[in-house]
């Protein structure tokens, strides 16, 4: 299975990213698919912070809209919403100590632990700073 990080998300949203087109491509070539991909809920709630921000964008996607959006991710057939499960921290502690993870990198470590937890084969991001999690594979769509 296929997760999917914030970055993808948002640029795939905000038609004014330069990378809009390619996050836009490769999020509808999961959701045209018939194999599960999922979207860890700290990546959910990291999206709607970024796009609704004022600091970063100059017009900031409304929350309804933002909501909307993640309604409307809701529906495709073949996606999940994955989140921490029993023996979470099990998968965490390890992932982070591993990758000497402190103060705001646990967030990656966390998404990471909840992808393994998962089953997760792979993370397309364009965030290389999971690279740090050797057990997770990390790739990014936007490269060709």
């Amino acid at each position: 299975m296929i997760a999917v990080d914030t970055n993808i998300l948002v640029y795939a949203h905000r038609a004014d990213s330069a990378f809009h087109d390619g996050a836009r491509a490769a999020l509808e070539s999961l959701a045209v698919g018939t194999r599960p991909w999922a979207l860890p809920w700290p990546c959910a709630h990291e999206f709607f912070a970024v796009v609704t921000h004022p600091r970063i964008y100059r017009t900031p996607t409304p929350a309804a809209m933002a909501f909307d959006q993640l309604r409307a991710l809701q529906t495709v057939a073949n996606l999940v919403f994955i989140a921490e499960a029993d023996g979470y921290l099990a998968q965490l502690e390890p992932l982070a100590l591993a990758a000497k993870a402190q103060g705001g990198a646990i967030h990656d470590a966390r998404i990471a632990a909840i992808c393994l937890s998962h089953g997760v084969a792979e993370l397309w991001s364009a965030d290389r700073d999971f690279s740090r999690f050797a057990s997770l594979k990390v790739r990014n769509p936007l490269m060709a």
